[in-house]
């Protein structure tokens, strides 16, 4: 053999060996943090052994005689699953990421920092009921317990091993009560309300007029979009589902703004695009079970693992000492089950999406703030933030009596005029009670014990759904929501009037929307607005979210009820509903527009296009290229940078309105000079635009373009995964994975105009509750039980999920005990 032939292969022998070596030590390093599930474990502190029962999903049943033990063993089992997942959030929480990451986060830090999550979660302790604290203290020793017994970063988990290599001194705390409750800050901070809708109008209106940034903000379409509520007002102090709203002026204001709004160019109202999720209930004189049916689908940013865990938490006798029989949805770092059933109700959550934080412009001068005429001391404190592989660093967070400053960590929230700073005032900065709610909620068992949760739960502030096995529905408005002097939320305003400011107490949640057992046999969530204002004061907000996924869930119930009852797989296809609601408007003004070449032949995909957003189909990727287009092309160039539009369905309701004039100012380029455009010359550049986008990206046979080409899932490892290191995001990120759907189809699958198609948000877990038989209910989680990568759970539910597939949600103990496929009995 010739000399650089035996080279080379000798060369590559070596390779071959160290990538195996590599391989192995990878491979010894993982399978080495896989959890025990099978035989037994002591864990001291039991009172009684506990049986945990995992099926093929590794979804995990636990059984104990005690509620101390059955949330220390919860405790232990989420740590088993997810134990850097939880590290990881209480470092965010708390503003402590530095101390992992070194200097990359710092920014981070020092906004969580300044708002003080941890500082306000520490103090809500305090507040909680006795049974709350100590279930939250059972659960740390869990947590605990299993971090004794796994002190290597390479017992842990793969990421510690990772972790390690960048910093090497790095061991995680004992878990306390307060990093649980921090969590649902975090929570909280993702289904917050409207600041970005107010920081939106306050940068457009740097660059545009008052009535044009009203533009921007449409009024809720009561008249072709039902609220959640459509019935009932407050009497005699409190909501009454019976009473009628007294008639008075403001209806007749109503009906002017309403008249009013069919002027272009006049609109004088505000809202914003909702934050999503869908909810649904139907009682069960509408289906073949006889019991009501319930299903659920929070619409969140995808994460890896999924931010859910589902799991089941059971006592194995029912008793004033022990009453949780609860299966469902799980955070890891709480326990608890978040959204679920028990062995007599069920409940789902949307974001209601109240108003519940206001940016106050503030005039500070050195130690001080002006209030009403006088010059009030600023609130201080010191921070200070260690950096791993650098020096601590210090910041000073200053409070005025609406909040803290945040100009100085939030970008966007600049001042301007007469204000050189900005305040955050926000319900979730006050210590509450949620915490009490979650468990509250965990042993309920009929309607009066639900609502006596969700007096409990104040922020997030979200819509409830309910069903029972005795056949009750209905639904509860809960939450902290502020009243105001004066104003309605929707902009920044000065603090130094003191004429916004907020009353001293919230309304009363006596006085807040609830419905039971409505005559029309269900009830719709799904971030729509709750209930017509001409029925119902105070105000909740005004940026809803515009209707279209909540019409369109309404008119498929419909639709299937015309037929009979509906069963569980009805209220599944309901879910995998892809039909775009928007088409029906822009697609005739497209058609009207005089177009040749070969932008032409991709718009005759439109007429025989059935609406959908499925995976194969041609039009779905083309009408939405042009949607993409008219979009950028219309308000990029009136709009800064950070207000321009994303998608979504307040954009349907400006564009349909702005379809209707066809020589409104948007439409003009405002960098053509010479030039004004008109509508159908932005609607014929849109068309032709995303012709050669998808020519370019797709090849030039149109009937071959695919809207799953185009609108793809990456799962993205929530800390490690965007680290810029490519074998790293590899051992930890997933996908890429087609799915259908669109940001405002019930299948609602966003994604981000200005960025491409890739989705960024998604139906993060999918439910459905049968209350006639619980062991006939449904679920599916965005990725896996396990937050181990190479673990079989890590991502074995993704692929089904991208299909619309749902697992059994077994509950009872004859079904848990015949899936299971692992059993773990934990002893004192």
């Amino acid at each position: 053999m010739p000399w650089p032939v035996r080279w080379f292969a000798r060369v590559l022998t070596v390779l071959l060996a160290l990538a195996l070596v590599l391989a192995g030590v990878i491979i010894i390093t993982v399978r080495t943090s896989f959890p025990q599930v099978d035989g037994a474990l002591r864990l001291p502190g039991l009172s009684a052994s506990v049986e945990i029962y995992r099926d093929k999903l590794g979804i995990p049943h636990i059984y104990a005689d005690t509620a101390a033990d059955l949330f220390m063993a919860q405790g232990f089992v989420h740590a088993q699953d997810r134990f850097f997942e939880m590290d990881f959030r209480r470092h965010m929480t708390a503003g402590r990421l530095s101390e992992l990451f070194g200097a990359a986060t710092l920014k981070t830090d020092k906004a969580l920092r300044t708002m003080g999550w941890r500082r306000v979660a520490e103090q809500e302790l305090a507040g909680l009921a006795k049974d709350t604290r100590d279930n939250l203290d059972a659960y740390a020793k869990g947590v605990n317990t299993w971090l004794a017994a796994n002190p290597n970063a390479s017992d842990r988990s793969l990421e510690y091993s990772v972790l390690k290599l960048q910093n090497g001194s790095y061991q995680p705390e004992k878990w306390t009560a307060a990093d649980s409750v921090a969590w649902l800050k975090a929570m909280a901070w993702d289904l917050r309300s409207n600041v970005e809708s107010e920081i939106d109008r306050a940068l457009a209106l740097t660059k545009l007029p008052r009535e044009r940034v009203d533009q921007l903000f449409p009024g809720y379409p009561y008249d072709r979009h039902s609220p959640i509520v459509t019935q009932g007002a407050l009497a005699q102090g409190r909501f009454d589902q019976e009473a009628e709203p007294r008639r008075r002026a403001g209806r007749l204001l109503t009906q002017a703004a309403a008249a009013l709004d069919a002027v272009p160019s006049t609109m004088s109202t505000e809202d914003r695009e909702g934050v999503g999720s869908n909810s649904w209930v139907v009682s069960g004189t509408n289906t073949t079970g006889g019991k009501p049916l319930l299903a659920n689908d929070p619409h969140l940013a995808p994460q890896m693992p999924s931010v859910w865990y589902q799991a089941g938490l059971h006592c194995k006798k029912l008793s004033a000492q022990c009453p949780y029989d609860v299966t469902g949805f799980t955070f890891s770092g709480v326990p608890g089950v978040i959204i679920g059933h028990t062995d007599k109700i069920s409940w789902g959550f949307t974001n209601l999406g109240p108003d519940v934080a206001d940016l106050f412009l503030e005039q500070v001068e050195g130690d001080t703030y002006l209030y009403r005429g006088e010059r009030l001391k600023l609130e201080t404190r010191k921070e200070q933030i260690k950096v791993a592989g650098g020096d601590p660093v210090t910041i000073t967070v200053r409070s005025t009596r609406h909040g803290p400053l945040i100009n100085e960590v939030i970008e966007t929230a600049r001042p301007s005029g007469e204000a050189n700073a900005v305040a955050l005032q926000w319900t979730a900065l006050t210590p509450g009670r949620t915490a009490d709610a979650v468990f509250e909620l965990n042993r309920a068992s009929d309607w009066e014990q639900f609502k006596a949760a969700a007096a409990l739960f104040e922020v997030p502030a979200q819509n409830l759904i309910y069903a029972d096995t005795s056949g009750k529905i209905g639904y509860q408005a809960p939450g902290r929501i502020p009243v105001r002097e004066n104003g309605d939320g929707t902009w920044p305003v000065p603090g130094w009037t003191g004429e916004y400011d907020w009353k001293p107490e919230p309304i009363p949640f006596d006085r807040l929307p609830s419905v039971e057992d409505p005559a029309d046999g269900f009830i719709v969530t799904a971030n729509n607005a709750v209930i017509d204002p001409a029925r119902y004061r105070p105000l909740l907000t005004k940026d809803w979210a515009y209707g279209y996924r909540s019409q369109r869930i309404r008119d498929l119930i419909e639709e299937a009820l015309a037929k009979g009852p509906i069963d569980a797989a009805a209220m599944a296809r309901i879910q995998q509903d892809t039909y775009n609601g928007f088409a029906e408007t822009l697609i005739p003004a497209l058609m009207r527009v005089d177009l040749a070449g070969p932008s032409g032949q991709a718009r005759q995909l439109l007429k025989t296009w059935d609406r959908r957003e499925d995976l194969d189909s041609a039009a779905a990727a083309y009408f939405n290229a042009v949607w993409r287009q008219v979009l950028v092309l219309t308000f990029n160039d009136d709009l800064p940078e950070q207000a321009r539009p994303a998608g979504g369905d307040r954009w349907y309701e400006v564009v349909r309105r702005l379809l209707a004039t066809p020589d409104d100012p948007f439409w003009d380029d405002v960098t053509t000079r010479n030039r004004k455009e008109t509508r159908d010359d932005i609607l014929r550049q849109a068309m032709a635009s995303a012709h050669q986008e998808l020519a370019d990206r797709l090849g030039d046979d149109v009937t071959a373009w695919r809207w799953g080409d185009l609108h793809r899932l990456d799962l993205v490892h929530d800390s490690l995964g965007t680290s810029g290191i490519a074998p790293v995001e590899a051992l930890f990120n997933r996908g890429p994975l087609p799915v259908p759907g669109g940001k405002d189809a019930v299948n609602a699958t966003g994604w981000n105009v200005q960025r491409g198609y890739e989705v960024t948000a998604v139906p993060s877990m999918r439910m459905v509750v049968d209350l006639s038989d619980l062991d006939k209910s449904r679920w599916i989680n965005l990725t896996g039980a396990s937050g181990h990568a190479f673990h079989d759970n890590y991502a074995d539910q993704a692929e089904a999920w991208a299909r619309g597939e749902l697992m059994p949600m077994l509950s009872t103990p004859e079904a848990v005990k015949k899936a299971a496929v692992h059993t773990l009995r934990l002893n004192p």
